[in-house]
């Protein structure tokens, strides 16, 4: 028992660990295309780098958007990375998308 016990316990907090980490991914990648889509249709991923912050529920999402030239053709690679914690650890999503800088 004294073996088995530590063992276990250890599994349960791995498999929470996963099963937190998995539900805010999700989250986390809802939010990162839903803030891609809204710069690209406002035309505010031009402007530069932004950040921001969404509260979903109890927990906060941190976000960064980055601009820069794609290497080839006139297009411009958009990027948002959301960042969010499980457990006290740092995890993040990337999403990025081509977009015709050309287009006004």
């Amino acid at each position: 028992m004294a073996i088995v016990i530590p063992v276990a316990i250890e599994g349960l907090r791995v498999a929470s660990l996963a099963g937190e980490v998995s539900q805010r991914k999700s989250v986390a990648a809802r939010l990162a295309d839903r803030v891609l889509n809204e710069l690209i249709i406002t035309g505010q991923y031009q402007s530069g780098s932004q950040r921001g912050v969404i509260n979903e529920g109890t927990q906060q999402y941190s976000y960064v958007v980055r601009s820069q030239p794609w290497t080839e053709d006139a297009l411009l690679q958009v990027t948002v990375d959301v960042t969010y914690s499980a457990q006290g650890k740092p995890y993040d999503v990337i999403l990025s998308t081509l977009v015709d800088n050309n287009i006004q």
